[in-house]
């Protein structure tokens, strides 16, 4: 594919040019494009400029002289892209046109024919080809051609890099500092320093030149500081810097400290609660539970000639033996007065079981000779004592 622009006619002329010009055998062509030797590739820095020298002379000449006054001659150059030819530059009967940035270096008709580039871009890198026709003006002589290329490399320095800091700077962490340029060509290299008081220079295996990581493992407060990246390549730098602040990190640690105390107070009092309602239960539960096995308190002797036990086996009314043996009428003192017993007076229950035969006896009335309306004036109470065989079985 080939970009000619200009009218219908030029356009064609050209393409009969480059056609010409490439399809022509070597051997046959009588004019030959010189180059200084080892400028075939040539390097150039974004945005300066370059020369492209190329100059020609025709067969049987040592150098180049200035044009014969019947040389006519018809100059272009292209870029080679990935899409096809871009002309750059063309000189066609006596007229040059140019894209913008590019033009020749001497005044025509010259036979040095270098082409001047300025104000380069990136994108200006490539083959350029230079293609060369020369024609007499009366015709007596024929047409001679030849073309050469040379190869352009622009070169990116660095751009202004960004740097970052990845992981929280206290005591004892590890962190990484970042640091990337988004264009250079080529590619860029990175070198980290730590700028004064505390100067200092990093290399692998901290450094990772290529990715333009740095590594500090295990901070301390000395390692605090300004930290400067610098992009590198061949044709040019810049850098950034990011403030390093390793902390101590003791709020951290406060906080953590009392959230720990808190949670270990609201156990222990969780704990003393349990075992106070454990110690509160086990102290119930002997009063109100009947245990199987506990033994029966042991029964009182009694001694012969004692007062009439009740029922359910407690102690109505006793009156020791000795009391009783004293004569009737001679109060024991100290003493109270018995009351008399109810009983004595109520026969006894057709329906009760009687225990070999024995008949209840009846209990005194009153052993101390104080009748029964005189003790009910005094405000005794009558109890009833149930009787007691001879065998010792109440009645």
């Amino acid at each position: 594919m080939v970009s000619l622009p200009g009218s219908p006619a030029t356009s064609l002329l050209r393409f009969l040019f480059l056609g010409l010009t490439t399809l022509a055998p070597p051997s046959r062509a009588q004019l030959e494009l010189h180059v200084p030797p080892g400028l075939t590739k040539l390097q150039a820095v974004e945005g300066a400029e370059v020369v492209l020298p190329v100059w020609y002379t025709l067969q049987g000449e040592v150098s180049s002289t200035k044009p014969k006054p019947w040389e006519v001659l018809t100059l272009m150059w292209f870029l080679e892209e990935e899409k096809g030819l871009m002309e750059v530059l063309s000189h066609i009967s006596g007229v040059t046109s140019s894209k913008t940035g590019a033009s020749l270096v001497y005044s025509m008709p010259s036979r040095n024919v270098s082409l001047r580039l300025q104000g380069l871009k990136e994108k200006d890198s490539g083959p350029y080809l230079c293609s060369v026709n020369v024609q007499a003006s009366q015709g007596k002589e024929s047409r001679v051609h030849s073309s050469r290329t040379l190869e352009l490399n622009v070169l990116v320095p660095p751009a202004p890099p960004s740097c970052h800091l990845r992981g929280v700077p206290r005591v004892g962490t590890n962190v990484t500092l970042g640091c990337q340029s988004p264009r250079s060509k080529p590619a860029a290299q990175y070198q980290w320093v730590r700028s004064p008081p505390s100067s200092q220079v990093f290399f692998a295996p901290a450094l990772d030149a290529i990715r333009g990581s740095l590594s500090l493992k295990n901070l301390s407060i000395s390692m605090s500081g300004v930290y400067i990246c610098k992009a590198h390549n061949e044709v040019g730098s810049a850098q950034c810097n990011v403030t390093l602040e390793v902390s101590t990190g003791h709020g951290a640690t406060v906080v953590a400290g009392a959230v720990v105390g808190t949670l270990v107070g609201l156990g222990l009092l969780a704990v003393l609660v349990i075992l106070y309602h454990r110690r509160a239960k086990a102290l119930e539960e002997p009063a109100n539970d009947i245990k199987e096995d506990a033994i029966a308190p042991r029964t009182l002797p009694w001694p012969k000639g004692s007062d009439t036990i009740s029922k359910n086996g407690t102690l109505s009314s006793v009156t020791s033996a000795r009391a009783l043996r004293l004569p009737r009428g001679t109060p024991r003192p100290g003493a109270l007065t018995p009351t008399p017993s109810l009983s004595s007076q109520v026969p006894p229950s057709p329906g009760l079981p009687r225990t070999d035969g024995a008949h209840p006896q009846p209990i005194s009335h009153n052993p101390a000779g104080v009748s029964s309306s005189a003790l009910s004036r005094m405000g005794a109470v009558p109890v009833m004592v149930p009787a007691q065989s001879q065998a010792g079985s109440l009645v």
